[in-house]
């Protein structure tokens, strides 16, 4: 006998998936992600300039990028370098410095209340002309908001002086100083701010909102930087990029300042300027928004071609200044990220991110500093830019104080809420900050979060020693399930892949918490440890989008609280205990027919345990489900179900009184004889016959013979009403 051979053995075909794409501003389009260094990836991030509270526009940036990096790194397993800058040199907050701090010393000054009005009067002289002159129709309806505002708060000045009330008057004058903060500021800098020379004073704002700004993202658990620079802690760096970039030949002295030679780079063979916006190249304006507010006319006149920009700024009086080779000075904006960045990255970087309204000129400038730096032709593989974000359909502006601030946000609404906002938007498209926005968001974390608590409840007795019980035969049913499991993490894989689509993501999610419900709603016995990986998988995936902050097997935390150790395995046993004991007190009760011991036990689950974050369900055919829920969710659930049993009960009233308003008006019509019933309507009829039908219209026509019959049709009918009126009487 031959011996025989195992038979040929092939593995199988080799599908190619979905791989990572993503889309890159710089060629307009979505590409294959690939790191520079295998796994490694040096990512730079533009950082806030901390002048002012941060507002949902950076929320717009620093979340989108925090979903992103989170991504990456737990999803895809790459090995992020994340750096970020924090501009605390700039002229927004050297002219705000200079202003805060001439306002308050007027303030103190206790000014009489002759020269308040006599300087009121020049702010609004000086904000009329600017009213006048603006071509910005939303800038000019702002600032005439405020001149309005102004006017009456000097009215109302002068109305408490004439009457002689000593403290009116000074309120008056308080809030006529307070109410136009901002256009005596600005008039104070353009008279005083020259004469403002103590650095301190331009250090300790930005010390202080760079403060606010880092608790802002530890409040909508953005993940810290690997490394943050200042632009103040950098100085001798920016001074060495720039000599560099003036021995590359594309830079040029002039009074002390220095700029960038845009017409020589772009010459070059090797460079090209604008790579982002190239259709930008020459736009004047933008490029003059860009070298900052506090850049006078000779300043631009020094540069050799208004396409130029500045990277290093001679500073004026009333302006900080470091020492540099051309004299004191300042730098520039768009130098101070590229010489951070390279400090930190060295000469490429893999991902650079930032808002959309930095592309040009801010980013583009970024990108023609490094390669005249390096002298290289590319400093950024892929150039990734979060959309704007827009106020219920309006722009977001601080210059035209339409804008939320992060903190007001948080106030209205969870972290987590706004964070589902995010990631239920592409993060290159505009974001509408609404109520309908916020109200999707809501929703879906609402579906989650019953979800989890629903499949919590029912594998809490697996989660312990495993025996034969643990395990149950799978049926269609389960194998349905697994399958349409098996399709959400395929389709969730496909939607990553695309240029990190969290909507899509959600969507697949969605599906299959639906999926699951109607499995549980037809299934007497589910299985838990099916529903218990689909509960695990889907708290993995929002653990990775940033919606849940602190380790769990299932769902988001108990409480906002950081607390130590896991609070629901550790009083669970109780509240179990507490609810098997209520159930035996119910049916004791409902067989002693005790109403007044079921409404002890109604309360304890509608009005005790709620205030302690617990939620009792009753079953059908017995037994409670006991849910660990956020005590401030479970108080907003009671007095919403509470305002709900109110509006049914006025709905209910409402229609009781609409019935017997009608029966009323029915009773009164039967009282009406027939000869009467059409006389009291002049606006339809002038004339009628000796039984009180009409015979004309109101404009004196006679009737049709069609219209005279089916009149007849209602008096006769009306006569049978009168007569059972009658009848009823005697």
């Amino acid at each position: 006998m031959s011996k025989r051979m195992q038979p040929f053995w092939a593995p199988p075909p080799n599908s190619k998936g979905p791989v990572l794409k993503l889309y890159n501003s710089l060629t307009r389009q979505k590409e294959i992600f690939v790191p520079q260094s295998g796994k490694r990836v040096n990512w730079y991030s533009c950082g806030p300039t901390v002048y002012d509270a941060s507002h949902m526009g950076h929320a717009r940036s620093y979340i989108t990028f925090d979903i992103l990096r989170r991504v990456l790194t737990d999803y895809f397993g790459y090995d992020i370098f994340y750096v970020m800058n924090i501009t605390d040199i700039d002229d927004k907050i050297i002219k705000r410095a200079r202003q805060n701090y001439l306002f308050e010393k007027y303030v103190a000054e206790k000014r009489t209340l002759e020269q308040v009005l006599n300087d009121a009067k020049e702010v609004m002289d000086k904000f009329r002309n600017s009213a006048e002159s603006t071509t910005d129709q939303d800038k000019k309806q702002m600032l005439i908001k405020l001149l309005t505002r102004l006017t009456e708060c000097v009215e109302q000045l002068r109305a408490a002086f004439k009457n002689g009330d000593g403290k009116e008057t000074e309120i008056a004058m308080e809030r006529l100083i307070q109410e136009g903060k901002d256009p005596f500021s600005e008039w104070l800098d353009a008279i005083y701010g020259a004469s403002v020379a103590d650095n301190a004073i331009f250090s300790a704002l930005p010390r202080h909102f760079e403060q606010e700004f880092h608790k802002d993202m530890d409040s909508l658990n953005v993940l810290r930087p690997n490394v943050l620079t200042r632009v103040s802690e950098y100085i001798p760096e920016i001074v060495e990029y720039i000599e560099k970039i003036i021995e590359n030949g594309f830079g040029y002295v002039a009074n002390g300042s220095v700029y960038f030679d845009v017409g020589s780079f772009d010459k070059k063979e090797e460079h090209f300027y604008a790579k982002l916006v190239p259709e930008a190249y020459g736009d004047t304006y933008s490029l003059q928004e860009g070298e900052g507010d506090l850049t006078t006319l000779e300043q631009q006149n020094e540069k050799r071609s208004p396409t130029d920009f500045a990277l290093w700024k001679k500073s004026k009086a009333g302006e900080p200044a470091w020492d540099s080779p051309w004299g004191r000075g300042r730098p520039g904006w768009h130098i101070e990220c590229s010489a951070m960045a390279s400090a930190i990255c060295g000469p490429t970087l893999d991902i650079h991110t930032g808002g959309v309204d930095l592309k040009f000129p801010h980013h583009d400038n970024e990108i023609a500093q490094s390669e005249a730096h390096f002298g290289s032709r590319e400093w950024v593989k892929y150039f990734l830019h979060s959309g704007h974000l827009t106020i219920q359909g309006c722009k977001m502006s601080k210059s035209l104080k339409n804008f939320v601030t992060i903190q007001q946000a948080l106030a209205k609404y969870s972290a987590r809420q706004l964070r589902f906002a995010f990631l239920l938007h592409s993060w290159r498209d505009t974001l509408d900050y609404s109520q309908n926005t916020m109200e999707c968001a809501i929703q879906y974390e609402k579906l989650f979060n019953e979800f989890f608590l629903t499949v919590k409840d029912i594998t809490r007795g697996i989660c312990q020693d495993t025996t034969i019980h643990t395990f149950s035969k799978w049926d269609k049913q389960e194998l349905e399930l697994s399958k349409k499991f098996s399709d959400a993490k395929v389709n969730v894989h496909i939607a990553l892949c695309d240029n990190i689509d969290t909507r899509s993501s959600l969507e697949a999610l969605r599906e299959l918490v639906t999926a699951s419900n109607l499995y549980l709603r037809d299934r007497k016995q589910p299985n838990a440890i099916l529903l218990r990986d689909i509960a695990t998988y889907i708290t993995n995936i929002l653990m990775v989008f940033g919606t849940i902050t602190t380790e769990t097997s299932i769902g988001f935390p108990v409480s906002s609280q950081n607390t130590n150790g896991n609070v629901e395995s550790t009083i669970m046993p109780y509240l179990n205990i507490i609810a098997e004991f209520r159930e035996n007190i119910r049916n004791q009760a409902r067989s002693l027919k005790a109403t007044d011991i079921l409404k002890e036990c109604d309360n304890l689950r509608d009005e005790i345990l709620p205030n302690v974050g617990v939620r009792l369900e009753d079953r059908e055919g017995g037994g409670s489900a006991v849910k660990l829920v956020d005590k401030e969710t479970l108080l907003k659930e009671k007095e919403a179900k509470k305002q709900a049993e109110l509006e049914k009960l006025k709905e209910k009233e409402k229609k009781k009184a609409e019935q017997a308003a009608a029966q009323a008006a029915k009773e009164a019509q039967k009282k009406i004889p027939p000869t009467e019933m059409f006389k009291a309507e002049t606006d339809k009829y002038s004339k009628f016959d000796s039984n009180g039908l009409p015979t004309h219209d109101a404009e004196g026509k006679e009737l049709s013979k069609g219209l005279i019959k089916k009149l007849q049709k209602l008096q006769q009918a009306q006569e049978k009403k009168y007569q059972e009126y009658l009848a009823s009487q005697s």
